[in-house]
């Protein structure tokens, strides 16, 4: 049993350092550690945690538990995530200390809160590092997620972020916190007032950028775009302007794949469309002070800035209503039909030293007997590569690909190499493998990997593409000048 007490009393160390366990809490929350284990006894053997990462310290305690048969090895990561749970700080506790920080300095307040998440084990670090991750020569960044199971049906991406049995009523609901039942002990949220609604934030456990995690309303609402919603992301941003905030477009194949709750997404990274550059410039007569710019990007994308909150809002929600009831069949923009609405709009909040810059896509997931997955959606010779619905954050230039990608494009870049035919396991991507091996006549291992990554980058933005309702900007400027907006 000294195995098992060594890997508690490092546990109980760790805890001290780095998820602020006090001391005088110590003896209760080994004794509730101990509890989980189905232990009755302890002997202190005076080990200290040196810096092991929190992966290590658990797989020391799990395995010596398994080997005296306390609980098999398929109960670990749900034994692991209860004895981590009891170490961790209490929901109001964290959500007062998140509060006094932030009362001094919101930056400081959300990077303890993420080091707290890391160092919980609630979010899993360590693997999301080891995803591959690459800029594209095209301004995109692209990602492979091997943590994240894909799912190539919308109806399964839906049923696998819904619960059963009514409690919680979905996987992101507050009820969450600490539940047992999805292994959510070390799940911790803080509170937050937007547009005059009780709300919470929380970090994703497998997030795709620094920081990324989702604000909720603690209302178990559908998922909507109205005017109150840019209400919300700006005041987000004013309490967070270092972080930014986005809305998926609140519609399936386009939008994310918890509809039934109201939720938004953000995090402390610059993704690449923030940064595209304004094209086409319009104006508002109303608004004088606003300006919008049509974005010189793959898909439709308008940027309303202003300084006023009001203005912007006003500005954007004409955006808004304009595009949900625009028709232009020539183009296959169909707003709304016998299978219902079509045409929504994901927006984005950034604050910058030009005020509040609200960027909106222009998004429609009308489907035809050729596009069945959507018309704007990726088209089928780009499946292979990513078939999932193009959500919030890869409609602004950050690409999440399938894991199986790793095995796949390796083995591709090894075909390279040795100049031999494609394996016909891998035909389906006959198309990608003949235009990288018609750039050049042989290959280094070296070279077989840049050129793999730069048509892996060339295909998202292709995909991109096949997204926008407009193909070209001047599109998107007539489309806003047949709202009212004019030339700058």
């Amino acid at each position: 049993m000294k195995e098992i007490f060594s890997a508690v009393d490092k546990l109980i160390s760790y805890a001290k350092q780095k998820l602020c366990l006090a001391e005088r809490n110590e003896f209760y929350v080994r004794n509730t550690v101990l509890d989980l284990l189905r232990l009755d006894r302890y002997e202190r053997t005076g080990c200290e945690y040196c810096g092991e990462s929190i992966t290590s310290l658990l797989d020391a305690l799990m395995g010596a538990c398994a080997a005296k048969g306390l609980f098999g090895e398929e109960d670990a990561e749900r034994v692991g995530d209860a004895v981590m749970g009891a170490l961790c700080l209490t929901p109001q506790e964290v959500d007062e200390k998140f509060c006094a920080l932030a009362a001094r300095s919101s930056k400081a307040a959300t990077d303890w809160l993420y080091d707290y998440a890391v160092a919980s084990d609630y979010v899993k670090k360590e693997k999301l590092d080891s995803n591959p991750r690459f800029n594209t020569d095209k301004g995109l960044i692209v990602t492979i997620n091997k943590a994240k199971p894909e799912f190539r049906d919308p109806k399964k991406a839906a049923s696998g972020n819904s619960t059963k049995g009514g409690y919680p009523a979905c996987t992101i609901c507050r009820e969450n916190e600490g539940f047992f039942g999805r292994s959510k002990r070390t799940l911790r949220t803080v509170s937050l007032n937007l547009g005059g609604q009780e709300w919470f934030w929380q970090f994703s456990p497998y997030g795709y950028f620094y920081q990324h995690g989702i604000a909720v309303n603690c209302e178990h609402t559908p998922m909507h775009v109205d005017k109150g919603t840019f209400y919300r992301l700006m005041d987000f941003v004013d309490r967070f302007p270092h972080w930014f905030l986005g809305c998926n477009a609140a519609l399936p194949r386009i939008g994310g794949s918890v509809l039934a709750h109201d939720h938004y997404q953000g995090g402390g990274e610059t993704l690449p469309l923030h940064t595209a550059a304004p094209s086409i410039l319009l104006k508002d007569r109303a608004y004088p002070k606003v300006s919008i710019s049509v974005l010189d990007w793959f898909g439709t994308a308008v940027r309303v800035t202003g300084e006023e909150n009001d203005a912007v809002a006003e500005v954007s929600d004409k955006i808004r209503i304009g595009w949900e009831n625009y028709e232009n069949r020539a183009l296959g923009i169909i707003p709304k039909d016998g299978e219902g609405v079509h045409s929504a709009i994901s927006p984005t909040a950034v604050k910058t030293q030009k005020g509040y810059e609200m960027t909106i896509i222009l998004r429609n997931n009308v489907t035809t007997e050729e596009y069945p997955d959507g018309v704007f959606h990726a088209h089928p010779e780009y499946h292979v590569i990513k078939k999932e619905s193009i959500g919030l954050i890869e409609a602004q230039g950050l690409f999440i690909l399938p894991g199986r990608l790793v095995e796949q494009l390796g083995r591709m870049e090894q075909t390279l190499v040795s100049g031999a035919p494609l394996p016909e396991d891998l035909s389906d991507f006959s198309a990608f493998y003949a235009e990288v091996r018609a750039k050049r006549k042989s290959f280094t291992a070296a070279e077989a990997a840049a050129a793999v990554r730069e048509q892996l980058g060339d295909i998202c933005g292709r995909i991109l593409n096949n997204t926008a309702v407009f193909k070209t900007q001047q599109e998107t400027a007539e489309f806003l000048k047949g709202l009212g907006f004019t030339h700058d």
